[in-house]
């Protein structure tokens, strides 16, 4: 399960993927992860789910906030006390049924690099980190994906609509 981003910012994180992430590795499109994956026997209850807390919530604000360091990679960082509440929500309304995956401290990000050296993800880290500044924006959708040995396929894409803020 992913958190859509908007036009703009999906552009930008697209064109890193495709200048930084190894060929035979770039499979998916650039996402935000809420969570890797959930029991098929939960497949129903999320399709309903989901929609539910769309139409309630207004889209979470978020923020470009610099460079993360994955070790052999590099990610976008993001700033979103709403998107870790509203995640939170969701782990606590899906208690005893969350992988251990999933179970983290979340730090939301955007992967434009991965399965590289160190070296090599250190080194783009201190090319980009010039170019890298705040911007701020909203996330405009959850997006429920199934996972078939390659690129995603988009299940439900459940757009922000509520006036609750987080």
């Amino acid at each position: 399960m992913t958190v859509a981003l908007p036009p703009d910012i999906q552009g930008w994180a697209e064109e890193l993927r495709r200048q930084h992430y190894p060929p035979e590795r770039n499979h998916l499109h650039a996402h935000v992860t809420m969570f890797h994956s959930f029991a098929p026997s939960l497949f129903e209850e999320l399709k309903d789910y989901l929609p539910k807390l769309a139409r309630n919530f207004a889209a979470p604000c978020g923020e470009v906030s610099g460079l993360l360091d994955l070790g052999t990679g590099t990610a976008i960082a993001l700033k979103s006390p709403q998107l870790l509440s509203l995640r939170e929500a969701m782990a606590d309304h899906f208690h005893g049924s969350l992988t251990a995956q999933d179970l983290y401290e979340p730090r939301p990000h955007i992967t434009i690099q991965n399965k590289v050296t160190k070296q090599g993800a250190r080194a783009l880290q201190a090319e980009l980190a010039p170019s890298i500044t705040p911007r701020s924006f909203s996330f405009p959708a959850l997006e429920l994906h199934l996972y078939r040995d390659g690129p995603w396929d988009l299940i439900k894409r459940c757009p922000f609509r509520g006036s609750e803020v987080l």
